[in-house]
Protein backbone atom coordinates (compact mmCIF):
# COMPACT_ATOMS: atom_id res chain seq x y z
CA UNK A 1 0.00 0.00 0.00
CA UNK A 2 1.63 3.12 -0.92
CA UNK A 3 2.15 6.14 2.06
CA UNK A 4 0.66 9.32 1.72
CA UNK A 5 2.21 11.94 3.61
CA UNK A 6 -0.38 14.76 4.74
CA UNK A 7 1.00 18.02 5.51
CA UNK A 8 -0.49 20.67 8.17
CA UNK A 9 0.85 23.69 6.91
CA UNK A 10 -0.09 26.48 8.92
CA UNK A 11 1.72 26.57 11.91
CA UNK A 12 -0.43 30.06 13.42
CA UNK A 13 -2.63 29.34 16.66
CA UNK A 14 -5.63 28.93 16.64
CA UNK A 15 -5.44 27.95 13.22
CA UNK A 16 -7.78 27.09 10.40
CA UNK A 17 -5.88 24.06 9.27
CA UNK A 18 -6.05 21.92 12.30
CA UNK A 19 -9.54 21.04 11.86
CA UNK A 20 -9.59 21.05 8.41
CA UNK A 21 -7.31 18.45 8.35
CA UNK A 22 -8.21 15.92 10.68
CA UNK A 23 -11.60 15.73 8.36
CA UNK A 24 -9.14 15.49 5.41
CA UNK A 25 -7.32 12.85 7.69
CA UNK A 26 -10.38 11.09 8.67
CA UNK A 27 -11.40 11.05 4.84
CA UNK A 28 -8.23 9.44 3.59
CA UNK A 29 -8.42 7.10 5.76
CA UNK A 30 -12.09 6.03 4.91
CA UNK A 31 -10.43 5.78 1.05
CA UNK A 32 -8.17 2.99 2.00
CA UNK A 33 -6.02 3.27 -0.67
CA UNK A 34 -3.21 4.99 0.94
CA UNK A 35 -1.10 4.45 4.43
CA UNK A 36 -1.53 7.65 5.82
CA UNK A 37 0.74 9.68 7.96
CA UNK A 38 0.66 13.12 9.08
CA UNK A 39 3.13 15.37 9.81
CA UNK A 40 1.92 19.13 11.70
CA UNK A 41 4.44 21.40 10.97
CA UNK A 42 4.00 23.35 14.29
CA UNK A 43 5.14 19.50 15.68
CA UNK A 44 8.39 19.30 13.08
CA UNK A 45 9.74 22.33 14.36
CA UNK A 46 12.45 22.92 11.93
CA UNK A 47 14.33 25.98 12.11
CA UNK A 48 14.84 28.39 9.29
CA UNK A 49 17.09 26.67 7.21
CA UNK A 50 20.11 26.07 8.76
CA UNK A 51 21.92 23.60 6.18
CA UNK A 52 25.38 25.09 4.62
CA UNK A 53 25.35 22.57 1.46
CA UNK A 54 22.45 23.00 -1.37
CA UNK A 55 20.14 20.09 -0.61
CA UNK A 56 20.69 18.81 -3.97
CA UNK A 57 23.78 17.72 -2.67
CA UNK A 58 22.30 15.27 0.47
CA UNK A 59 25.13 16.58 2.33
CA UNK A 60 23.04 17.40 5.39
CA UNK A 61 24.68 18.36 8.61
CA UNK A 62 21.54 18.74 11.14
CA UNK A 63 19.91 15.64 12.75
CA UNK A 64 16.36 17.69 12.22
CA UNK A 65 17.31 17.74 8.31
CA UNK A 66 18.17 13.71 8.34
CA UNK A 67 15.07 13.00 10.26
CA UNK A 68 12.98 15.22 7.50
CA UNK A 69 14.85 13.59 4.50
CA UNK A 70 13.94 10.24 6.09
CA UNK A 71 10.06 10.93 6.40
CA UNK A 72 9.87 12.53 2.97
CA UNK A 73 12.01 9.94 1.39
CA UNK A 74 9.19 7.33 2.90
CA UNK A 75 6.62 8.86 1.46
CA UNK A 76 5.23 7.79 -2.14
CA UNK A 77 2.56 10.96 -2.82
CA UNK A 78 1.93 13.99 -0.22
CA UNK A 79 -1.26 16.43 0.54
CA UNK A 80 -0.48 19.95 1.53
CA UNK A 81 -3.32 21.47 3.73
CA UNK A 82 -2.71 25.11 3.57
CA UNK A 83 -4.47 28.11 3.97
CA UNK A 84 -3.86 31.76 1.95
CA UNK A 85 -1.84 34.67 3.68
CA UNK A 86 -2.01 37.71 1.43
CA UNK A 87 -2.47 35.45 -1.94
CA UNK A 88 0.02 33.14 -0.63
CA UNK A 89 1.61 29.92 1.49
CA UNK A 90 2.43 30.11 5.16
CA UNK A 91 6.62 30.50 5.33
CA UNK A 92 6.54 27.64 7.06
CA UNK A 93 5.75 25.28 4.13
CA UNK A 94 8.02 27.21 1.85
CA UNK A 95 10.89 26.39 4.37
CA UNK A 96 9.91 23.04 5.01
CA UNK A 97 9.85 21.43 1.12
CA UNK A 98 13.66 23.70 0.53
CA UNK A 99 14.87 21.74 3.28
CA UNK A 100 15.10 18.86 0.54
CA UNK A 101 15.21 18.28 -3.00
CA UNK A 102 15.81 15.07 -4.13
CA UNK A 103 13.01 13.40 -1.28
CA UNK A 104 10.77 14.88 -3.39
CA UNK A 105 10.99 13.90 -7.08
CA UNK A 106 8.89 11.81 -9.27
CA UNK A 107 5.81 11.63 -6.54
CA UNK A 108 2.06 12.93 -7.11
CA UNK A 109 1.55 15.97 -4.31
CA UNK A 110 -2.58 17.10 -4.28
CA UNK A 111 -3.97 20.17 -2.64
CA UNK A 112 -6.44 20.94 0.32
CA UNK A 113 -6.69 24.64 0.71
CA UNK A 114 -8.74 27.06 2.86
CA UNK A 115 -9.28 30.35 3.34
CA UNK A 116 -12.10 33.20 2.08
CA UNK A 117 -13.83 33.86 -1.02
CA UNK A 118 -10.81 32.49 -2.76
CA UNK A 119 -10.81 29.37 -1.19
CA UNK A 120 -7.71 29.39 -0.70
CA UNK A 121 -6.72 28.76 -4.43
CA UNK A 122 -3.99 31.52 -4.42
CA UNK A 123 -1.64 29.72 -2.25
CA UNK A 124 -1.96 26.43 -4.22
CA UNK A 125 -1.39 28.85 -7.59
CA UNK A 126 2.13 30.11 -6.28
CA UNK A 127 2.81 26.15 -4.92
CA UNK A 128 2.40 24.60 -8.27
CA UNK A 129 5.23 26.61 -9.05
CA UNK A 130 7.47 25.89 -6.24
CA UNK A 131 6.81 21.97 -6.00
CA UNK A 132 7.44 21.43 -9.45
CA UNK A 133 10.99 23.28 -8.86
CA UNK A 134 11.34 19.88 -6.86
CA UNK A 135 9.92 17.44 -9.49
CA UNK A 136 6.71 16.96 -7.18
CA UNK A 137 3.95 16.44 -9.66
CA UNK A 138 0.64 18.51 -8.80
CA UNK A 139 -2.47 16.49 -9.94
CA UNK A 140 -5.21 18.59 -10.98
CA UNK A 141 -7.88 17.70 -8.47
CA UNK A 142 -8.17 19.86 -5.25
CA UNK A 143 -9.94 20.55 -2.36
CA UNK A 144 -10.88 24.25 -2.06
CA UNK A 145 -13.28 24.88 0.42
CA UNK A 146 -14.56 29.07 0.27
CA UNK A 147 -15.22 30.56 3.86
CA UNK A 148 -14.41 27.53 5.63
CA UNK A 149 -15.20 28.39 8.91
CA UNK A 150 -19.10 28.05 7.90
CA UNK A 151 -17.95 24.51 7.82
CA UNK A 152 -17.07 23.84 11.14
CA UNK A 153 -19.43 22.92 13.83
CA UNK A 154 -19.34 23.99 17.66
CA UNK A 155 -17.69 20.62 18.12
CA UNK A 156 -14.08 22.18 16.61
CA UNK A 157 -15.06 19.24 13.60
CA UNK A 158 -15.67 20.27 9.83
CA UNK A 159 -19.04 19.36 8.55
CA UNK A 160 -17.89 18.90 4.89
CA UNK A 161 -20.76 19.12 2.14
CA UNK A 162 -21.07 17.09 -0.96
CA UNK A 163 -18.81 18.90 -3.19
CA UNK A 164 -15.72 18.79 -0.46
CA UNK A 165 -16.70 14.75 -0.16
CA UNK A 166 -16.50 14.28 -4.08
CA UNK A 167 -13.04 16.37 -4.45
CA UNK A 168 -11.52 14.78 -1.31
CA UNK A 169 -12.27 11.42 -3.56
CA UNK A 170 -11.41 12.84 -6.95
CA UNK A 171 -7.94 13.76 -5.77
CA UNK A 172 -6.81 10.39 -3.58
CA UNK A 173 -8.29 8.24 -6.65
CA UNK A 174 -5.77 10.61 -8.85
CA UNK A 175 -2.95 10.93 -6.39
CA UNK A 176 -3.29 6.48 -6.34
CA UNK A 177 -3.38 6.87 -10.26
CA UNK A 178 0.17 8.90 -10.35
CA UNK A 179 1.79 7.01 -7.44
CA UNK A 180 1.20 4.16 -9.51
CA UNK A 181 2.71 6.12 -12.37
CA UNK A 182 5.95 7.60 -11.42
CA UNK A 183 6.90 4.38 -9.18
CA UNK A 184 9.35 3.18 -11.78
CA UNK A 185 10.61 6.64 -11.97
CA UNK A 186 11.22 6.60 -8.25
CA UNK A 187 13.21 3.05 -8.31
CA UNK A 188 15.77 4.51 -11.41
CA UNK A 189 16.20 7.23 -8.65
CA UNK A 190 16.62 4.99 -5.95
CA UNK A 191 18.40 2.51 -8.03
CA UNK A 192 21.36 5.45 -8.99
CA UNK A 193 21.89 6.50 -5.23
Amino acid sequence: MPHLMIIIASTRPGRGGWPVAQWFIRRANEHGAFEVKVVDLIELNLPLLDEPNHPRLRQYTQPHTHEWSEQVDAADAFVLVTPEYNHGYPASLKNAIDFLHHEWRHKPVGFVSYGGVAAGTRSVEQLQQVVTAVKLTPVIEQVNIPFYQQFIADDGAVQANEVMEQATDAMLDSLLRWEATLRPLRQEVAQAR
